[in-house]
């Protein structure tokens, strides 16, 4: 898909989407997390090819989730804990799908935190390696490890690349200004969903 096929992204959906997925007993919507990362795709896009390592890797464990219609992160977890579906031959579980999701987020936020302390003239090649390689990066082969790092050394400078996503200048202007809450709101949701996986010992589901 080309950039002029994808409308502009909005952060402020992303906040709205995860803060609504902070459901009772600390517990995750996954509806309304996959929009989150809906939305977060378009980002990505946006930005260019050199995000397909992510993109393409997510929209497809997005859409298998969808599929297998969990409506929260506990049940999920619960369900294929009970009907012993965690290590089934032949059958990828939620639970697996979402962990590998759950490390792309992590990608996500450090990537967007580090923007955020950036100024507009500051490239912002060296804060998304730096992001990627305190998180995907111990999850991916050589070879994506070594075409991703190529591609970043692409990317614009931050004014450049909010201009790029965002579109106006008072689209970029809201976008700095959501940015700090939905810093906090991705933050909560990533801790829920460590948590649990911490509790129920899935963080190395293969």
């Amino acid at each position: 898909m080309e950039n002029g096929d994808i409308t502009k992204f909005d952060l402020k959906l992303v906040h709205d989407k995860f803060s609504a997925a902070l459901i009772e007993d600390d517990d995750i919507d996954i509806e309304l997390y996959l929009e989150s990362f809906q939305e977060l795709d378009k980002f990505f896009n946006l930005v260019g090819s050199m995000f397909r390592f992510v993109s393409n890797d997510l929209k497809e464990k997005s859409n298998h989730l969808k599929e297998l219609k969990y409506k929260t992160v506990k049940m999920m977890i619960q369900h294929e804990k009970e009907n012993n579906l965690l290590n089934k031959k032949g059958y990828v579980s939620g639970s697996r799908t979402l962990l590998r999701i759950h490390r792309g987020l992590d990608f996500i936020r450090l990537f967007l935190k580090k923007l955020s302390e950036l100024e507009d003239q500051e490239t912002t090649s060296k804060a998304c390696k730096e992001a990627y390689d305190l998180t995907l990066t111990h999850h991916h082969s050589f070879l994506v490890r070594t075409s991703a790092h190529l591609a970043m050394y692409t990317l614009p400078t931050r004014g450049e690349l909010l201009q790029r996503v965002c579109g106006k200048e008072e689209d970029v202007k809201q976008t700095l200004e959501i940015l700090p809450n939905t810093l906090i709101a991705t933050s909560v949701v990533y801790t829920r969903i460590d948590t649990l996986y911490s509790l129920h010992d899935l963080h190395n589901l293969p």
